[in-house]
């Protein structure tokens, strides 16, 4: 595998008592080095030089928080209205602002910053200096910015009681309100450090502040580890330690496993929970986001960048991933309003721009994908969206099941083909596909030939890249967090989800997002006929001897062996890499394994299972449809099925519908009853469209049928030297 060295950013350096013993030891042992600095930290200054800089909207309480920050790092404090303004203008800061108006203002007021310096610092700025581009800038070059987030009806209670009725920048007409929401762009874009506050004490604030900067200065804190790597292995292996960047760029660990977080996810409290329940799916993708990828990897101005190009006029509905009322107690996650209309849309537009900051400039990547249906067409649709000279470095190579995918999902993957991203039919199945790319990766013979004879490296854009399964993590906290600000629960009601599932990645998103203190109270995996998740879930026995993959209507989860299913067994067992290795390598000699009881125990405190058969998953969509209008697509009558059957009505339940109906028109027309189909599929489409259905037919699939050339593909044998060999001619091609 080719490895790639990132020199990551290290401000902890530029303490000046840092002895030149130090200095050198961190060069060779990182992790001596941060157990010497953890210890030099805690009798000197938090940043050193440095300034804490502390930014948010009038009412924030930056003032406040700012001494409390002083006072436990024992470092001066200086508040920009009091200490520096009133000072430089010789009158009070609303004496100025009636003197000279709003725009005039703010000019002085910036002029005031541009003169200003200070170093090692507890500096609150006022609610307005972020407006102020140049003086921001000069504030930057020698301080860490934190950014007080607190909710806009927080504030605007706040102001109330101080009796504020009017601020800067407000003009006749435009309310408080709408000033605060307006100002929200520039905190956005000058922060370092984000700290959710909420309606809480300040010296709770203040701890969340201290918290985040030690944070954002000890990224080697947030390690990667292989789900099949022993303690003591890992203890000996802690000089090559594996980052975010780092597990983008690889995707597979060497030893077979999966990456994951060593310390685990983070968590928020209810509180941070709550105070997203006003926000947007993008400003919550950003929060969530942010405390998953360390900004060393990803600075959080970046990350908004990329967040903005994955969500923006991709997606049709300006929810991005709304929650739908279906029935009773039962609510639809809709995940496809993507431009490839499936759930896989909502990392694969922004996996592609990930991956293209972490790796370095001086190598060409060709990412490898397998796909049972929907994965191929986002990949390729993801990667095509890249800019032209990240294309130039970057390929896309995405195999499935010749003959075992919907015809429009073929047409779609074969449609959105760009000049960097190609799509091979293999006859075979999909986990023949999984199972060659998880060989070629951990190849190393291969591997190296590649890298050396042609300057090229492999990775993988399929669930079991790290990055994949964050922007779904989001998706199931923000669907909860939507019913909580429709009133349909208060935040800490739990609710049930109920997810069609194959290779394990979406369901385990939602454990995550649990995790992290969403309340979900249960995990309902929803298998079609291909049922041996239902069958481990219920007894333990993973047994893959004598199944054979049935070819369903829901084809995105016709799997057996189910990847991320790892990274869950890992995570119940106490990270015991050890076990992990042991089942899996029964799995791959034996064809099964079985958990013991402890961890089956722990299994099931988490997830339920249940199957669909054929008959029952078109009779869920004739049903749904009859009553309401409303089409399922042939997954999420799956899940609805097994909802119906397991789910005690309790609380809420929420069905992941993961995709469009469109890409299985032909099952669709048939659970509708209608007898004349059409092979073609654009056909197809233009009939389910004239019965004006709920939602319409997907806006997407229609451009990329009405698309010339979709015939156009290649199609290879089930044999590993075939596949080989096209990568090798692909790379020749593209590259050079």
């Amino acid at each position: 595998m080719f490895h790639v060295v990132r020199y990551r950013p290290l401000r902890l350096i530029t303490q000046n008592s840092l002895s030149s013993m130090c200095f050198k030891l961190m060069l060779s042992r990182p992790v001596a080095f941060a157990q010497i600095w953890k210890s030099w930290f805690s009798s000197h200054s938090l940043l050193g030089n440095k300034n804490i800089i502390l930014m948010g909207p009038p009412g924030a309480g930056k003032t406040t928080v700012g001494r409390i920050v002083g006072q436990k790092l024992d470092c001066p404090v200086i508040d920009i209205d009091d200490d520096v303004l009133e000072t430089t203008w010789n009158m009070s800061v609303s004496e100025k602002l009636q003197d000279v108006g709003n725009e005039q203002f703010l000019e002085e007021e910036g002029k005031a910053l541009l003169k200003f310096s200070a170093s090692g610092s507890v500096i609150s700025l006022t609610g307005s200096n972020p407006m102020h581009s140049a003086g921001m800038q000069h504030m930057k070059k020698n301080g860490i910015v934190v950014y007080l987030d607190v909710p806009t009806a927080v504030i605007m209670s706040r102001l109330k009681s101080m009796k504020v009725d009017r601020i800067v920048g407000q003009s006749p007409g435009i309310s408080l309100k709408d000033i605060l929401q307006f100002r929200k762009q520039f905190y956005k874009r000058w922060y370092d450090v984000r700290v959710l506050c909420g309606d809480i004490a300040a010296e709770v604030v203040a701890e969340k502040v201290l918290d985040a900067l030690k944070r954002y200065q000890n990224s080697e804190l947030e390690t990667f580890i292989s789900t099949r790597s022993s303690r003591s292995g890992r203890n000996m292996e802690k000089d090559f330690c594996k980052y975010f960047s780092d597990v983008v760029t690889e995707g597979l660990a060497p030893d077979g496993g999966l990456f994951v977080p060593e310390r685990g996810l983070p968590k928020f409290t209810a509180g941070e929970w709550q105070s997203l329940t006003e926000a947007t799916y993008t400003e919550r993708a950003q929060v969530i986001l942010e405390r998953c990828i360390h900004p060393a990897d990803i600075p959080a101005s970046k990350l908004a960048e990329i967040i903005g190009a994955a969500y923006g006029e991709n997606f049709t509905c300006s929810k991005i991933a709304p929650v739908r009322h279906l029935a009773g107690n039962q609510f639809l996650l809709e995940l496809f309003h993507g431009p490839t209309a499936s759930f896989k849309d909502f990392a694969l537009q922004m996996v592609p721009h990930i991956f293209a900051y972490c790796i370095p400039r001086s190598c060409n990547y060709l990412v490898l994908v397998a796909t049972s249906g929907d994965t191929g067409s986002a990949v390729l649709d993801g990667f095509g969206r890249l800019h032209d000279t990240d294309k130039q470095r970057i390929a896309v190579m995405n195999f499935f099941p010749e003959d075992g995918v919907s015809p429009i999902q073929k047409s779609q993957m074969i449609g959105c083909q760009k000049e960097n991203a190609w799509s091979v039919g293999v006859k075979s199945d999909f986990d023949f596909c999984q199972t060659a790319i998880k060989q070629i990766f951990t190849n190393s013979d291969y591997t190296g030939f590649l890298t050396v004879e042609y300057g090229t490296a492999l990775a993988a854009a399929n669930s079991i890249n790290w990055a994949r399964l964050l922007p779904q993590i989001v998706y199931h906290a923000s669907a909860y967090l939507d019913l909580v600000h429709q009133g349909i629960i208060p935040f800490g009601s739990p609710v049930d989800v109920c997810i069609p599932t194959g290779n394990f990645g979406n369901i385990l998103s939602a454990l995550y997002a649990k995790m992290m203190g969403i309340p979900i109270r249960q995990c309902i995996c929803a298998n079609n006929e291909n049922n041996v998740l239902t069958d481990f879930i219920r007894t333990g026995v993973y047994d893959l001897r004598g199944r054979k993959l049935i070819p369903t209507f829901s084809p995105a989860i016709d799997i057996l062996k189910s990847s991320n299913l790892e990274r869950y067994l890992h995570l119940i067992a106490n990270e015991d890499g050890q076990l992990v290795a042991q089942l899996y390598n029964q799995l791959e000699n034996q064809g099964h394994f079985q958990l013991q009881k402890d961890l089956l125990e722990k299994l099931q405190q988490d997830v339920v299972a249940g199957w669909c058969s054929e008959e029952d998953c078109l009779a869920a969509i004739h049903s749904v449809y009859s009553t309401t209008g409303y089409i399922l697509d042939t997954h999420t009558a799956v899940a609805k099925v097994v909802a119906d059957r397991l789910q005690d009505r309790t609380c809420p339940i929420i069905i992941s519908s993961t995709a469009h109906y469109s890409k299985f028109a032909p099952a669709i027309l048939r659970a509708l009853r209608i007898t004349e189909i059409n092979q073609n599929p654009l056909s197809q489409l233009h009939l389910l469209s004239s019965y004006s259905p709920l939602p319409p037919v997907h806006w997407g699939l229609l451009e990329t049928l009405k698309k010339k050339g979709n015939e156009d593909h290649q199609v290879c044998a089930a044999d590993m030297s075939t596949l080989m060999s096209r990568i090798e001619t692909l790379i020749q091609n593209h590259f050079m």
